[in-house]
């Protein structure tokens, strides 16, 4: 049992002696690891890395961001995105609408060489795609976008579209509700123009009848009425005027009542344009959801295989199992030279 644990133990020196006694095994294998994985590296197609990088803005709503008192705006137009809308934006990029746009914008199915009629060509595609197409966000909170391509001019191209698409899709979503929101406030707009039309139209109708203003005119009956009786008039001028007073009382509940909701609706109307006005600048402009702090530009040197890399890996990977074998050569010989010999 002592002689079994022996066995297991492994030293130091134990481990120099069986590097030079198998130096040359070990060389062998160096130099084999070197040459094979640096034909590999030459095998393999090079990709070149093109990055995007930028901030997303803060704004949803033009209308808001930029007629809005300062006092009262909810984000500046100027400002930097924070954690939500970098969150949002990676959210956007990974999403099926920006990927098939991508994609077809690229035709990507066709730059990656993969047959559509070929089975689980959707599956391949969505491989190569995440393979060489990455979206992250910095410790900064910006976006980066990167895309890696064997050919480097495709690489920059498809990464600055990339972030051109971003722009237009978020676009087209914001529209998309930003119509379906003006159609209701244009509604209600016209609505409350229609509605003040009609109440204009039924003043007119008063003051066709004689009734413009009915504090000021029935201030002014009494004050003739009385100044009438003071002097003592004729009774037919008096019951002259007592008719005016009688038909302006007729109309006098018409004429308040018109009046007090033409200020409330006047007032309504003024929140109502404000509004429509924000929703159609919504609808009919547009702005950049981006700041771009890096544009891609077309790479010079190869991002992958890295050669060294590969090459190093391999020669310490081969040279760990190869050690490995000699120690359990080493060891299985050991064994072997204690058992005691056979009749």
């Amino acid at each position: 049992m002592p002689q079994n644990n022996d066995l297991l133990q492994i030293k130091f020196t134990d481990l120099l002696a069986y590097a030079i006694k198998w130096r040359k095994h070990l060389l062998i294998l160096a130099i084999a690891a070197i040459v094979l994985s640096a034909i590999v590296t030459f095998i393999i197609k090079p990709k070149y890395q093109a990055e995007v990088i930028f901030y997303p803005t803060t704004i949803n709503s033009i209308g808001n961001a930029l007629f809005t008192d300062l006092n009262k705006r909810e984000a500046d137009p100027l400002a930097f995105g924070e954690e939500l809308e970098a969150e949002n934006a990676l959210q956007l990029l990974q999403s099926s609408a920006m990927t098939g746009r991508i994609i077809k914008d690229f035709s990507l199915m066709k730059h990656y060489n993969i047959d559509p009629q070929s089975n689980q060509a959707r599956t391949k595609l969505a491989n190569k795609f995440n393979k060489n197409i990455e979206f992250s966000r910095t410790r900064y909170l910006s976006i980066s976008i990167t895309v890696l391509d064997e050919d480097p001019k495709m690489a920059a191209k498809i990464a600055n579209g990339i972030a051109e698409i971003y722009d237009t899709v978020k676009t087209e979503i914001q529209m998309q509700l930003a119509r379906e929101a003006f159609q209701i406030i244009e509604g209600e707009y016209r609505k409350k123009e229609k509605e003040l039309t009609e109440i204009r139209d039924n003043l007119k109708k008063l003051a066709e009848n004689g009734v413009t203003n009915y504090e000021e005119q029935s201030r002014a009956l009494a004050e003739e009425i009385a100044k009438l009786q003071a002097k003592g008039g004729s009774p037919s001028q008096l019951q002259k005027l007592r008719d005016e007073q009688i038909l302006l009382s007729k109309y006098a509940g018409d004429f308040l009542y018109y009046t007090e909701n033409l200020k409330l609706e006047l007032d309504a109307m003024d929140k109502l344009r404000t509004r429509y006005e924000k929703a159609k600048v919504d609808v009919d402009k547009t702005i950049t959801h981006k700041f771009l702090l890096t544009a891609a530009e077309v790479p010079e040197i190869k991002a992958y295989p890295m050669r060294k890399t590969i090459v190093l890996i391999s020669l310490f990977a081969t040279m760990f199992i190869g050690f490995l074998a000699v120690i359990v050569i080493e060891k299985y010989r050991a064994y072997k030279s204690q058992q005691p010999a056979t009749v």
